[in-house]
């Protein structure tokens, strides 16, 4: 019996010892640390890319691409009861909401809009926090929007930093005579995932920080992140109507360009719409995918297992039929912006921006509207394993839509944004146009890997400079100006036993 015990011992030994290889070989194969619980991130390998062939502005240098920010000297340790309240979602996820969606972890962490929640017992998707608890913010004008902020000063178990005003990013600088403040808006792919290194705000600041020391500028230069998740144009003009206008910024670079791309307006016969494809490939188990959360080898299993719904071709499957109707009157290469049928939700994203260059120029601000870059073309292939989150995105959360219908709307966006920029004097980034169209670059059809950010900032960066030194040379900026108020708040919690209330 001792020995039946020792030889199951060796057996069990050793085929830990095998389990444990294989992860340590599919870790490096997929660049993550080695001795990472979680995972770094839930994507295929990155790609790496040098800064040749990308766009440089005048007295840049090439070889700051690969420098990065400081480490950010507010992260800390997070709560031992966020911790926990993390391991209980995973334990036993919530449903998903009509109409709101899936609740996520990060959720747990957010300070939630009073006016948005209501009865926080009787929202469909709030009341189901695994931490039974919710944080809340009263806003100062009783208005919805927006309907989050993140908590301040906090470090999430994600790896999300905050600093006074609910930011992400390092701690604020106060204004200085010699201060430019840049913030940047918009929805993720503003804020980036929250287990990524930096942001590409955090980048670009970084980088303008080397271009003005090298230059020999007196120039207190602040990047500062104002971005968060699943947020539309209406909630990011009251970010910037409450939070960013007291900030007194010089100039405000608003992308976005997916939360409200919706088809319905203009596609005919297309039953469902954005709630779901009538067949979806195989889903994979919880259990595996709590354990693509801790293992490259899950990452792969899940992949695999997910892509046989589509056969592994990585092809664009087969949809239903629906046709586009074209708004009458609105010329597709010169549309006009006042045209009340523009399709994928532009003429509201318009009215939206119009208020936050309204609230801008009344604080002496500018707004400056970016391109959106979308990876998706007509008879795009992707490869089954590293290409899975693009195909799921683009064919479950976008379905029905047709890529070659998906490309056309993007293409389309991108032009109406550039001509409101024109048509109001405002700069215009066009990152769409310089970001290369790499399956490697992006984790799905909208946001991009680490080594994607760090090329999307690069863009960004070099599009900035021209800009700053025009003002620099009309002495527009510095303003000289200190004035600012930081728009801080105390978020407050309330209970979610809600099976005690009626």
């Amino acid at each position: 019996m001792k020995r039946h015990l020792q030889n199951l011992a060796l057996v069990v030994g050793a085929l830990a010892v095998s389990a444990l290889g294989a992860e340590g070989v599919a870790r490096w194969l997929d660049k993550q640390p080695m001795w990472a619980v979680p995972l770094v991130s839930g994507t295929m390998p990155d790609t790496a890319v040098s800064a040749d062939g990308l766009p440089l502005a005048s007295g840049v240098s090439r070889d700051w691409f690969q420098t990065s920010p400081p480490p950010l000297p507010n992260r800390s340790t997070p709560p031992a009861d966020w911790q926990h309240a993390v391991d209980a979602y995973w334990a036993a996820p919530p449903r998903q909401a009509p109409h709101f969606g899936l609740l996520l972890p990060d959720d747990m962490f957010k300070a939630w809009n009073a006016a948005f929640v209501g009865e926080p017992c009787r929202h469909p998707m709030l009341s189901q926090m695994p931490s039974r608890r919710l944080y809340l913010f009263d806003p100062a004008d009783a208005a919805p929007r927006p309907i989050y902020r993140y908590m301040p000063n906090a470090t999430t178990p994600a790896g999300l930093v905050t600093n006074e005003i609910a930011w992400r990013g390092p701690p604020l600088r106060h204004r200085k005579p010699n201060t430019i403040r840049i913030v940047f808006v918009g929805a993720s792919t503003t804020v980036e995932a929250h287990e990524s290194p930096w942001s590409y705000p955090e980048l670009v600041g970084h980088w303008l920080d080397q271009w003005a020391a090298a230059h020999g500028l007196d120039l207190d230069v602040q990047a500062l992140n104002a971005g968060r998740e699943g947020t539309t144009s209406t909630d990011t003009a009251a970010i910037v109507r409450n939070e960013v206008a007291p900030m007194r910024p010089d100039l405000v670079v608003y992308y976005e360009g997916a939360n409200q791309f919706d088809l319905s307006s203009i596609a005919r016969g297309a039953d469902g719409g954005l709630r779901g494809r009538t067949t979806v490939p195989v889903e994979s188990p919880s259990w595996l995918a709590t354990f693509a959360r801790y293992s490259s080898i899950g990452v792969r299993l899940r992949s695999a297992l997910t892509l046989i719904g589509d056969r592994g071709n990585g092809r664009e499957p087969e949809k239903p039929a629906y046709t586009i109707e074209w708004p009458t009157g609105l010329d597709e290469a010169d549309p006009d912006l006042g045209n009340p049928s523009l399709p994928v939700n532009l003429t509201t994203i318009l009215h939206d921006l119009d208020d936050m260059r309204t609230v801008l120029r009344g604080q002496g601000a500018e707004l400056a509207v970016s391109s959106f870059v979308w990876l998706v073309h007509d008879g795009m292939v992707l490869d089954p394993l590293r290409g899975r989150f693009i195909w799921e995105q683009l064919n479950r959360t976008y379905w029905p839509w047709r890529y070659r219908d998906m490309a056309r709307l993007a293409a389309f966006q991108n032009r109406v944004f550039e001509k409101y920029a024109r048509q109001h004097d405002l700069p215009f980034v066009d990152v769409a146009r310089d970001m290369a169209r790499d399956p490697g670059l992006f984790a799905d059809a909208i946001h991009t890997t680490p080594t994607g950010v760090r090329v999307r900032a690069w863009i960004v960066f070099q599009q900035l400079v021209p800009i700053i030194e025009d003002r620099l040379k009309k002495g527009a900026w510095p303003t000289g100006s200190t004035a600012e108020r930081w728009p801080t708040f105390a978020p407050r919690t309330v209970s979610l036993d809600c099976r005690s209330r009626p």
